[in-house]
């Protein structure tokens, strides 16, 4: 079996595919990630002698993990943790009883107790990688829901998704790819890649999220998500950069390149130190334009 593997269906320019890509790294460290050269780059997946695929389907998470995850309503004996406008107490006593579990980044990527209210209150804020949905559901249980279609996942399956030869299914996922949304023309149901999504999950566990605590610091902050443009001419807003590398790194190079990367925009010409990290191609999010009163969140990618 090949030590690397191109994925055709994980593209750098797609937001999720990306977030899926590094969390692949997440699940197993023996994993590295770099991205084709070119117009369009592809995830290219490795390891030191080893097959990629028969990792990752060892990695992959059972029910029973997914269940352990701290960001469940209610886990252990650690309290609830209310799925609409959690409280700060309950959301400090989680983080306590979390602090030594190796996914508790599942909290700290999500939720943040480092922001106040209108009234100079301090809350609990949710990530934009965390974003509300219809029905009120959690993260945790959309997760859940696409982990369940998944089902069994065999090796065999493993390649019919690296090879993007998996259906998608109807659902919203985690809440944020566009690629889920039908015409704007029309009210089609969502559709997900489900193995996307539940490895997306995990790709959140580089971009933790905090606030100052300072009044006037209603919105989070989470790591990748800068104000842009940089230059002091015309409307700013925050959106989310990303780039694709040339070198083999496993979930903590990934980690400390993605620090420097968020670093190298506070350069005048922060695109031509890109070479020296290794990237060679980065995009941007765009918001997804609400129609009316319409909540829905999603966000697209356009080329820097």
């Amino acid at each position: 079996m090949p030590d690397a593997i191109e994925c055709p269906g994980l593209m750098a320019s797609w937001v999720n595919g990306w977030l899926a890509a590094v969390g692949a790294t997440v699940l197993d460290s023996r994993l590295r990630l770099h991205w084709t050269q070119g117009a369009s780059p592809v995830a290219v997946l490795s390891a030191d002698g080893e097959d990629p695929i028969a990792i990752l389907q060892k990695a992959w998470p059972n029910v029973g993990e997914l269940e352990d995850l701290p960001i469940v309503e209610n886990w252990r004996e650690a309290g609830q943790l209310k799925r609409q406008s959690p409280s700060r107490e309950a959301f400090v006593a989680r983080v306590r009883a979390a602090r030594s579990h190796k996914c508790s980044w599942a909290l700290s990527s999500t939720l943040t107790d480092l922001c106040v209210d209108k009234k100079d209150r301090m809350k609990v804020a949710r990530a934009r990688f965390n974003p509300g949905v219809e029905r009120g559901r959690s993260l945790h249980q959309r997760l859940a829901k696409v982990h369940e279609s998944v089902g069994t996942l065999s090796v065999e399956g493993l390649v019919a998704w690296v090879e993007d030869r998996l259906p998608r299914v109807r659902g919203n996922g985690l809440g944020f790819d566009q690629t889920r949304l039908g015409s704007l023309a029309d009210d089609t149901d969502p559709w997900v890649d489900p193995v996307v999504e539940v490895l997306a999950f995990y790709g959140l566990s580089i971009l933790p999220v905090r606030g100052n605590g300072r009044e006037g610091d209603t919105e989070p902050i989470q790591k990748g998500w800068l104000m842009w443009p940089p230059s002091d001419d015309g409307l700013k807003e925050r959106v989310f950069l990303w780039p694709a590398w040339r070198q083999p790194l496993d979930c903590h190079g990934i980690d400390a390149l993605f620090d420097a990367w968020v670093s190298l925009h506070k350069h005048a010409n922060w695109k031509r130190k890109w070479e020296l990290l290794g990237v060679h191609s980065a995009w941007q999010i765009v918001h997804y334009q609400r129609r009316g009163n319409e909540a829905r969140t999603a966000y697209s990618s356009e080329h820097l």
